[in-house]
Parts: structure tokens; sequence; C-alpha cells
């Protein structure tokens, strides 16, 4: 299976995406929790009340606990890498690509049929390119997922290749 997915079509610069490398991304997505976190309502007096009062217990027991180091931290984020499942966001390979100004539609071409979506939809789209720190070798190299998550069950699944028409 082809690792690599060209963007081709009605866009400035025809590019190719490798999701081998996104694991080193800073914009990948914990698809684990994604999901299932919820926007709370944000109070700001209520926001204001907390920060105050955690800043004021760090200052009572400032040096009776020690910072994590940064050794800890480097071995905590090499095994998330390792055992996480990661997306990545569609929209900022679309803006590198740029689309023409004709253009209106993105058509995900998979190995069984082409799916066309209007180009404001690839907001509301993640690239999913790793489960439980595995590639999607199978039936990827990458799974098209909603923001919303309203495919998460069934997700885009086989894709070849993105045509801006």
């Amino acid at each position: 299976m082809e690792m690599i997915i060209p963007f081709k079509g009605k866009v400035k610069f025809p590019i190719t995406i490798d999701p081998s490398v996104w694991i080193f991304d800073d914009r990948r997505i914990d698809l684990t929790t994604y999901f299932e976190t919820e926007e709370p309502e944000i109070n700001a007096e209520e926001e204001y009340v907390k920060a105050t009062s955690k800043h004021w217990e760090r200052e009572i027991r400032e040096g009776a606990v020690f910072p994590p180091t940064l050794k800890s931290e480097r071995k905590f984020e090499k095994e998330k890498v390792l055992t996480g499942t990661f997306g990545i966001p569609l929209e900022p390979f679309l803006k590198n690509a740029e689309p023409l100004s004709g253009a209106s539609k993105l058509i995900i071409e998979t190995k069984e049929e082409a799916i066309e979506f209007p180009l404001e939809k690839t907001k509301d789209m993640i690239l999913a390119f790793s489960k439980e720190g595995k590639p999607l070798k199978e039936d990827g190299p990458v799974h098209i997922l909603f923001k919303d998550g309203s495919n998460r069950t069934a997700p885009i699944k086989f894709v070849q290749a993105f045509k801006v028409d």
C-alpha cells in the first residue's frame, strides 16, 4: 500500500503528504480524548478564583514537590507517541496546496469510490493516521473523521488521493 497521498486538481501547488511523519508534528490531535472532551462554560469570576487559589497553593507548597524533569517529560511524551491514537487537521494541507479561485469541492478518492465534499467542509475533517501507536497500514494510510465525531465508528478509509475540483 502506498503511504504517500497526493493533493491534485485545481490547486496552485500540487503537493504530496506523508502520514508516516506526522507523529512528530505539533498539530497532531490525541483522538482517544478528542471526542470525549466538551467545551465547558467559562465563568470569568470563577476562573479568577481558581487561578488565584492555585497560585496561593503553589506558594505554600513551593519546595515540597520537585517539578518534573525534562528527562521524565520526554519519557512520558515518547510513551504517549508509541501507544497513542492520533490524527491531524486536513485544513492546513489544503491551504498549502492553495485551491484556485474556481474550486468549490474536494473529492476524496478511495480504493472503492470517490466522495465529494464542499471545500468549506474540510475545516471539519481530521486525518487519523495512527491507532494505538501503529500506522494505519491495513485500511489507510489515513482515515477521514469529522470533528463532531459523527462518523467515528465508520470513518472514510482506504484514502488514495485528494482532488480539488
